[in-house]
């Protein structure tokens, strides 16, 4: 890509690394299929960031940034419980259901947890992972900011309701759970009200 639009080396390394993501979040983000997807040299590559982990943490705080489409915590109109809860529930529908959530579940399995995983292969989950508990942190600190008061440390209340989603994103994968997916919602409630202070506004 050439001309005056065309954006630098650097700035297609992180494109490159942000897309691959967003196509599969499951997937490593290695310094040779970086330099492959962005059409760069591993020398260019590790010129702008010499380690893997400089290149997750760049990208993950550029994702951070991003802002959610159609983002429930906007809408200031409605309770601050409905709106978390359905921020939460935009977190669980990505993970899909049945047969998707399996292979989504299978897919992180092998790319990061397998015994035949190579030693950094942890290092883009932790770094989605991080991505996501600051997402919550930032809806969290959204109704913070409107006076609603938190039970608990905001990054534990964070990590805590991420932990509900991923059980509930599991849930997704295993048998029935056609007959669990009902029940989402008020899951989701249960663990806002555990964070949220009693008198929180909602419905």
């Amino acid at each position: 890509m050439t001309g005056p639009t065309a954006p630098d080396t650097r700035s297609r390394i992180l494109i490159a690394a942000a897309t691959m993501l967003g196509e599969d979040p499951t997937a490593r983000l290695t310094v040779r299929a970086v330099a492959a997807r962005a059409g760069v040299s591993t020398g260019s590559l590790r010129h702008f960031f010499p380690t893997q982990q400089q290149l997750l943490d760049t990208v993950v705080a550029g994702l951070e940034t991003l802002e959610v489409p159609d983002d429930p915590m906007a809408d200031t109109s409605r309770p601050a419980a409905d709106r978390l809860v359905d921020c939460l529930h935009l977190l669980l529908a990505s993970t899909g259901r049945g047969a998707e959530a399996r292979r989504r579940w299978t897919a992180l399995h092998d790319a990061h947890i397998a015994a035949s995983a190579p030693e950094d292969s942890g290092d883009t989950f932790l770094a989605m992972e991080r991505l996501g508990v600051g997402r919550v942190r930032a809806w969290l600190d959204a109704l913070r900011h409107e006076g609603v008061v938190l039970h608990g440390d905001p990054d534990q209340a964070a990590r805590f309701l991420l932990t509900v989603v991923d059980g509930l994103a599991l849930g997704r994968a295993l048998p029935g759970a056609g007959a669990r997916i009902p029940s989402e919602p008020a899951m989701l409630r249960l663990a806002v009200d555990a964070v949220l202070r009693q008198d929180a506004p909602r419905a």
